[in-house]
This record gives C-alpha cells, structure tokens and sequence, in this order.
C-alpha cells in the first residue's frame, strides 16, 4: 500500500468524478477538495489489506477508485460480507462507536482509498460545518440503507429456518 498525493488525484481525475460518489453527494467543491487533499489516500493492489480485525478505528474510508471486500471471522471460518464500490464508505460506525475493526477490509481490485481520520472529521466540522453536517446525512444514509438490507436479510433467514 503506498500513499497517493490528493492534489495529483485531483488533477489526474477531476473533481467532477468525485461529485458522483454517494458519500460525497451535494458537498460543495470545496469540501470534496478539502477531504481529498487533507485526508490520506492509499493505492492498494488487489489483495492488499487496508485493515485487518482488531486494529483500532480511528478513521474511516471512502472508496475513489476500485473496491474493498469486507471479510467477517465466525468461528474460526472467515465470510465474505460485503463489497464496497465507488464512492462508498466504510469504518463509520466503528469509528463513531470507538470500538476496533470488527473484520478485516482487502483490496478486490486495484483501489484508491480516501482515509478520514478523527482529526480530519473534527476539523472539517469546525471549518465547514454546512459541508460537515451533508457528509453526515450522506454516511447516516448509507448506513440506514445497510440497516435495512440486513433486515430484510435476517427475515428471509428466519422464514428459511421454519
């Protein structure tokens, strides 16, 4: 994994592509500029691990480019949860909840990863909270359509097991 600089990322891309990403959705230019170039962004091969389970969440992820899969231990077997996509992102809640990775994120493609740690999401709400508060509604938005696809999940499993 190595380090990408956001003003090249900016340039190489443009911040009209970023505007699509639904974490980054009705941000002003400014904000999306400010979050790309002030947080980390990693360059993963596929297969490289961003987090494994048990490190500590003091950040979270947006995905720019590629995609992560989120892999689940369960007694001592490991199940693929999830994929993240463009513009997704991933870590909210267990940074909010200031607990560690729940389970481990591996690159499924060659990816380019926005990293916004807790420093970064302090200041932006100090420097621009306008901005600040859309990037809350877009990840609560997020999650709550997680929320309910893991409902619906459950309810086909407990019909499944009548």
């Amino acid at each position: 994994m190595r380090q990408l600089d956001g003003d090249f990322l900016l340039d190489e891309v443009g911040i009209e592509h970023f505007k699509d990403a639904a974490a980054f959705g009705a941000l002003t230019d400014e904000a999306i500029t400010y979050l790309i170039k002030k947080g980390r962004i990693h360059a993963l091969h596929k297969g490289e691990t961003l987090v494994r389970a048990g490190e500590p969440s003091g950040s979270f992820f947006i995905v720019l480019r590629g995609s992560l899969g989120y892999y689940q231990a369960l007694n001592n077997h490991v199940e693929h949860i999830y994929d993240f996509h463009f513009g997704e992102a991933i870590g909210f809640v267990s940074m909010i909840a200031l607990t560690p990775w729940p389970g481990t994120t591996i690159a499924a493609s060659e990816s380019h990863i926005l990293e916004v740690d807790t420093n970064l999401f302090y200041t932006m709400h100090c420097e621009m909270p306008l901005d600040f508060g859309v990037l809350l509604i877009n990840l609560s938005r997020e999650l709550a359509r997680r929320i309910l696809d893991l409902i619906q999940t459950v309810a086909e499993q407990r019909r499944n097991n009548r």
